[in-house]
């Protein structure tokens, strides 16, 4: 099976030149995204080396393979960081190139209406549950948050003997209150045993998600229809879990150019 390096990173330069060095690398990410916020944070796991950095996170950077290090070159931009290795099926792997692309440059007509739910939103004090706050919902409307596609990193670890019903979340995920507003699992993978790198051995999987807009996520959270499954499913099996809201970045110039 496939594995693939996540990588979150500090950096002590400008993205743009860690983007141009990072060209001069053989290295072709999978994903490039500059960092935007936490959704949920890590209660218990990991929490000390992802949220007490020492500056916050700029850059997610996802690599096919699994790497210990990062070319020296690179190293040398980066403050800080930390990273995970996950298994990644075939199917999601081999086409993801030619599937991200449509996402993150979709037609029109490709990309669904919100359903209304944030008309008359359901409203939590904590997102912590991923559910809608008044805090959330007015940073999702400010000019500080990322516009167009987003993708979400998940971090994911299971209470004992619930992934079925984890598994039934997903499923509603891909059926219905998610695809509903165009919300896609990009990538889903298990994690590696003894790959993360503050020494957590307690991580399960790695997801990544996809939505058309900001404002798409928050018309799932507002609503009844996801709240439903989520609160019956999802919540009560996790151990643990957190989420970064990311926007993915100009990848394609950093592929090689084809010769005519």
């Amino acid at each position: 099976m496939p594995a693939c390096t996540i990588y979150l990173a500090s950096l002590r330069t400008p993205i743009s030149n860690f983007i141009a060095t990072l060209r001069s690398t053989p290295l072709r990410p999978l994903v490039l995204a500059r960092v935007a916020r936490w959704i949920i944070k890590p209660s218990d796991l990991s929490k000390e080396a992802l949220l007490h950095t020492p500056q916050p996170w700029d850059l997610l950077l996802i690599l096919p393979g699994t790497f210990d290090t990062l070319p020296k070159v690179l190293e040398l931009l980066i403050n800080h960081q930390w990273s995970i290795q996950a298994a990644i099926p075939s199917r999601l792997f081999s086409s993801f190139e030619s599937k991200n692309d449509q996402f993150l440059h979709p037609r029109p007509e490709d990309v669904p209406p919100c359903t209304g739910a944030l008309s008359n939103p359901r409203l939590a004090y904590s997102s912590q549950s991923l559910e809608l706050t008044t805090e959330l919902r007015g940073w999702i409307s400010s000019g500080e948050s990322p516009k167009g596609a987003i993708t979400m990193l998940n971090l994911l670890a299971f209470a004992p003997g619930t992934k079925d019903e984890y598994l039934k979340y997903g499923k509603a995920f891909a059926e219905s209150i998610g695809s509903r507003r165009g919300g896609v699992a990009k990538i889903v993978g298990r994690v590696i045993p003894g790959s993360c790198s503050d020494g957590c051995d307690e991580w399960e999987e790695v997801a990544l998600a996809h939505y058309p807009s900001l404002d798409h996520f928050a018309d799932m959270l507002a609503s009844e229809d996801y709240q439903d499954v989520n609160k019956k499913h999802r919540v009560p099996s996790l151990k643990d879990t957190c989420i970064l809201c990311t926007n993915e970045l100009a990848i394609e110039k950093l592929r090689p150019t084809a010769r005519l």
